[in-house]
């Protein structure tokens, strides 16, 4: 019988590496409390026709990559693509916007049916922020130093470099669009099939283009920062003014877009060297016009997004991660049945002394040999020793497992009293 494997581009994350995740997600967690984000969770599955009114239905998302399915009801649901669409859905129905300001993070899985490659998988891990209820510029900065301060916890402040533009409004977008539409028709010959399949339904699109083919096709064209209105000119200028008074250092990249319909105004993306073809390590902007868009009253609204595979990809290339997460503090190497059963009880008592101890017992028996290898094996700062003679007289051994240092025999009633300096420093 054929073994049945994960979905393609859906991977499993194995105990030896979860230690990384749980490290990068309570960095994220911890700076997002700093800055007064709260956390939201809503379901994995949405109707079909958020993402379609959303997303926006000539992205590349819609057309192409969304998990949708026909429920036992007949409705059309989709597994969610991105979080943006969920959240305002969560925050329109439950009353959370109007008149309201507020601040959210969110973290879970995204689904999108795409060839998997390096930093780009059909499952995948997003942590996205989003706030709502402010218009004035601030708030864009505010955004942008959150993610910056991730950076620096991470230590990546050096590795990345932050890009800027502006979209301007829904009307300067439409007046752009025909421009460019103009443009790359006038050049037609020089568009590949990608372009050219989107010259009329999504010409922003073509100037996120990968395709080093089309790059000077692409530099050339008409620029969207130089057709702004002038209340998104001045907005774009204090963002990069107040930027540059934090110290903040950016790039204006004039051919920065986003792949969704509902951005507008201030767009920005964290990019690297590191990761090959995916460099884009996080984005967002300005979304002002989706919460109307999907019912509720219109509401100011800024976000980013990262791709937490994509990001521990770059910590692990970059070798900075901690080298030691959550090893035990303690291995309990016990021999004897008599001493298993005792044994089990005064592993009990220690865990109650010391809520933060990290202790491993041994089951299933095994000699003194054995059960050094997994002691060993498991990181484990200390081995507690307990043979049947031990346990009559009423001590155990403290093995150092990490350090030459001698071996300790300790009275069981001050076992606590040792290990909690070992807790201490883990």
């Amino acid at each position: 019988m054929k073994n049945i494997q994960a979905v393609k581009g859906m991977h499993d994350i194995l105990p030896d590496q979860t230690p990384v995740w749980r490290y990068v997600e309570q960095v994220l967690r911890e700076v997002s409390a700093g800055y007064g984000y709260q956390e939201i969770r809503f379901p994995l599955v949405e109707y079909t026709e958020l993402f379609a009114r959303g997303v926006g239905k000539v992205t590349d998302i819609v057309e192409k990559e969304m998990y949708t399915f026909a429920d036992r009801d007949g409705d059309s649901l989709t597994l969610r693509p991105e979080g943006t669409a969920g959240c305002v859905r969560a925050g329109i129905e439950n009353g959370l916007f109007y008149h309201q300001v507020q601040r959210f993070w969110y973290m879970g899985p995204i689904f999108r049916h795409e060839r998997p490659q390096r930093g780009r998988y059909r499952q995948f891990h997003q942590f996205g922020a989003e706030a709502f209820g402010m218009q004035d510029p601030d708030i864009d900065v505010e955004m942008i130093l959150m993610a910056t301060r991730f950076w620096k916890r991470l230590g990546l402040s050096e590795q990345l470099v932050l890009q800027l533009n502006s979209l301007g409004t829904a009307e300067t977008r439409a007046a752009y669009c025909e421009k460019l539409i103009d443009y790359f028709s006038d050049h037609l010959d020089q568009l590949d099939e990608d372009g050219r399949r989107r010259l009329h339904t999504n010409p922003l699109r073509i100037l996120d283009s990968k395709n080093s083919d089309i790059k000077t096709l692409i530099v050339n064209a008409p620029k969207l920062i130089d057709m702004l209105d002038e209340s998104s000119r001045e907005h774009f200028s204090q963002v990069c003014k107040m930027l540059d008074e934090v110290g903040v250092s950016y790039e204006i990249n004039p051919c920065l877009v986003r792949g969704l319909d509902y951005y507008s105004h201030t767009v920005f993306e964290w990019i690297t060297d590191k990761l090959g073809a995916q460099g884009a390590v996080c984005a967002g902007g300005r979304f002002n016009d989706l919460v109307e868009q999907l019912g509720g009253h219109a509401t100011p609204a800024i976000g980013f997004a990262m791709g937490l595979e994509r990001l521990i990809d770059l910590l692990s290339q970059l070798k900075l991660l901690p080298e030691k997460f959550l090893q035990p503090h303690a291995y309990f190497v016990m021999v004897g049945d008599k001493v298993e059963q005792s044994g089990l009880i005064i592993a009990e008592k220690l865990r109650d002394a010391l809520p933060a101890l990290r202790l491993t017992t041994h089951c299933s028996g095994g000699g003194f040999k054995s059960q050094f290898k997994k002691a060993d094996k498991s990181g484990a700062v200390v081995a507690i020793i307990l043979g049947e003679q031990e346990l009559n007289t009423g001590v155990a051994a403290i093995k150092y497992l990490r350090e030459d240092r001698q071996q300790q025999t300790i009275p069981l009633e001050e076992l606590a009293d040792v290990l909690k300096e070992i807790v201490g420093e883990g």
